[in-house]
């Protein structure tokens, strides 16, 4: 690989509900994968996924960051077999990341959130706001300066929705879904409907508070993540719907790690 020619590169975010894989041909998105983030698979199965979707495709690198420690060791495999290299991971200290992190232990944050703030600052510049709407909900700050400032976590809709259904017994499964009605005339309607709008609002209330912050008034807020989707319409604080934010920055680490910045 050279200077020259733009690089084939592999980012992976490995998420507790499912593995997102993106494959860059230089700048341009040529792919993009989701797999079930399963405990029990094994690095066989997931090397014949792989190779199912991606073929003879050239990968000149990979970076992965990952919140699922136990998976690690699978994708490393599988990725050896199928591509012949092993990934690199946010968080080592060989893959540097340009940003400086203010959390009391720096160790202590997700690699997603660091792929997700990297890519806002270069999207949004600084300061501005994340909001990631997966298996938790995360909220990041940039600050003024472009440190990685810190930030919330909450439980994601979805987990709210299963922890109700679980921990109160009259209550049945409910899918969570865009509630057109406030007032819902049923039982999972009502449940559908407190979950949506709970969030919009709780949501829509700590960008608020979030922008009460000396320094972060006009903070422009990026929302993604699998749940963003069905919320951002409802949530006007929210600047830009960009889905595919954490895949994005995980291409500028990339790109800098493997020399091809």
């Amino acid at each position: 690989m050279t200077r020259a020619s733009a690089p084939n590169l592999l980012v992976v975010d490995v998420g507790n509900t499912c593995m997102v894989f993106g494959r860059y041909e230089g700048a341009r998105l040529a792919g993009c994968w989701r797999l079930s983030s399963d405990a029990r698979a094994t690095a066989d199965e997931l090397a014949l996924k792989l190779t199912g979707l991606m073929g003879d495709a050239r990968v000149d690198g990979i970076l992965a960051a990952s919140v699922v420690p136990h998976l690690d060791g699978m994708l490393r495999e599988a990725c050896a077999r199928v591509f012949g290299r092993e990934p690199a991971f946010v968080g080592s200290p060989e893959v540097k990341t340009g940003m400086a992190v203010d959390y009391k232990n720096p160790r202590e944050v997700g690699a997603d959130r660091i792929a997700n703030a990297i890519a806002a600052r270069e999207v949004a510049g600084s300061p501005c706001i994340v909001l990631d709407c997966g298996t938790a909900t995360t909220f990041d700050v940039i600050s003024p300066e472009g440190h990685y400032a810190g930030g919330l976590i909450l439980p994601g809709v979805e987990l709210a929705l299963e922890a109700l259904a679980a921990r109160a017994a009259r209550l049945p499964e409910a899918s969570f879904a865009r509630a057109g009605s406030l007032i819902a005339r049923d039982t999972v309607s009502s449940m559908q409907a407190g979950s949506y709008w709970g969030a919009v609002e709780a949501f829509s209330g700590i960008i608020r508070r979030l922008r009460a912050e000396p320094g972060y008034a006009s903070a422009p807020v990026i929302a993604t993540g699998g749940l963003a989707a069905a919320l951002v319409e409802d949530i006007p604080e929210v600047s830009e719907h960009r889905p595919l934010l954490t895949l994005e920055g995980l291409w500028i680490l990339a790109r800098r790690h493997f020399g091809a910045a």
